[in-house]
């Protein structure tokens, strides 16, 4: 299976992995990864529990996402899963 590849700035060859969904259980809804993407693909979704309510993110916008995974080197809870696209 082949997927798309780029080229750094030193020629080297990299492959763009693309955020594909956010594990709503991992999720603690800091916001860190909504201010790494730069490309508006992440939103909050809230769920009112019985005795609170629960903020936590999900990919809203995933045709903006241009696979530079700094969404999910920010998330503290590795929530995030990522996929290569295929050529």
């Amino acid at each position: 299976m082949a997927y798309y590849t780029a080229k750094t700035k030193d020629g080297s060859e990299w492959t763009p992995t693309f955020a594909e969904s956010i594990d709503e259980e991992k999720c603690i809804g800091c916001g860190r990864c909504y201010k790494a993407c730069s490309r508006k693909v992440l939103g909050f979704k809230e769920i009112d529990e019985e005795d609170s309510a629960r903020m936590f993110m999900f990919v809203e916008n995933d045709g903006n996402c241009i696979g530079c995974a700094a969404c999910g080197v920010t998330c503290p809870k590795k929530a995030f899963s990522f996929k290569p696209l295929e050529a």
